[in-house]
């Protein structure tokens, strides 16, 4: 892990009081820790850890418009300057960034995994910050190194990511090679796309996930209209799920709200739909992990789809302190 491990390094922003903590931002609060040493905290806390996995090499197997892996930093610049509102109830922690520079996806993959690994392995609630979807390879492989349990998988992306591996992964094959893992470890592989397009998925990817149990909710079947419906599908998923592992590839959203993406949506999801449905999540207690992949800042204009990633960052942690506090 170490040749591709980056320790982080501290944000910068507005400063309106070095003395009222109430009047702090993130970037005055949150703590840089090495992951390769040991770590000091409050485990009467909720603690909560970001990862950039800084890599665009999936995407560029898959076709698509690289970009992605400076991704990370433009998603901490704009959540560099929110107010700390989580405080007293939540300590943040940025460990860095895992980089992938020299096409060797599949090391960078399993380096991500040790580093997921620590993460857990410290008590800490990892939120990954992606880098090309080929970011929930590693951060799976992370989950289940040392748990007896296999997370389920719900996934918000515009593709199903069901791909077959040809010669080498990439950022459209993920979920296939995770089945592939449950398979040879006799692991359940419970796996929901919501927001898949029709137009983005060959009628052989919709046969794959009917041929391994993979369930699917599709755009076009998700509106405020049917937000209800939509709610119910997802939690009957969850329901009999010990753990919920999520991970949003920004495509699934509307071009108009997120236009730097690897693969631009026209009919994209709307993000406050998107929103209420992560949020219906968490509260489900059942959320173990999360990662947000593909923002691309070179297509994102007005770093519109950062801040609105970074909103929803800001969105699950409220959440995740709301729940922790009801508990």
């Amino acid at each position: 892990m170490q040749n591709r491990y980056q320790p982080p390094t501290p944000l910068k922003g507005r400063i309106d009081s070095t003395v009222d903590k109430d009047a702090f931002r993130w970037h005055q609060t949150i703590n840089y820790i090495d992951l390769t040493k040991s770590v000091s905290y409050d485990n009467e806390q909720l603690n909560i850890c970001f990862l950039g996995f800084c890599c665009d090499e999936g995407v560029k197997r898959n076709m698509g418009r690289q970009g992605a892996s400076r991704g990370p930093a433009s998603i901490r610049k704009e959540m560099a300057n929110w107010p700390a509102n989580y405080l007293p109830h939540a300590c943040l922690f940025d460990a860095g960034d895992i980089t992938c520079t020299d096409g060797d996806l599949e090391d960078a993959q399993e380096a991500l995994a040790q580093a997921v690994d620590i993460i857990i392995s410290k008590g800490f609630f990892p939120i990954l910050l992606g880098g090309g979807h080929e970011i929930a390879l590693g951060h799976f492989k992370g989950l289940i190194k040392n748990n007896g349990h296999t997370p389920a998988i719900i996934n918000f992306d515009a593709h199903l990511d069901l791909r077959p591996v040809i010669d080498k992964g990439s950022s459209g094959t993920m979920f296939n090679q995770i089945h592939q893992i449950c398979e040879a470890q006799n692991k359940d592989f419970n796996y929901m796309c919501i927001g898949a397009q029709t137009y983005a998925n060959t009628q052989s990817l919709f046969n794959k996930a009917r041929s391994i149990g993979a369930d699917y909710i599709l755009a076009k079947d998700i509106s405020a209209a049917t937000f209800d419906t939509v709610k119910e599908k997802i939690h009957q998923f969850i329901d009999d799920k010990s753990a919920i592992y999520l991970t949003i590839c920004t495509d699934v959203l509307s071009a108009a709200h997120a236009p730097g993406v690897s693969a631009v949506q026209p009919f994209g999801l709307d993000p406050d739909n998107v929103l209420q449905l992560i949020k219906s999540i968490i509260a489900t207690g059942k959320l173990c992990s999360l990662d947000i992949a593909e923002v691309s800042p070179r297509f994102d204009t007005d770093n519109r789809t950062a801040k609105l990633v970074a909103v929803y960052i800001y969105a699950v942690i409220n959440s995740l302190i709301e729940l922790r506090l009801n508990q």
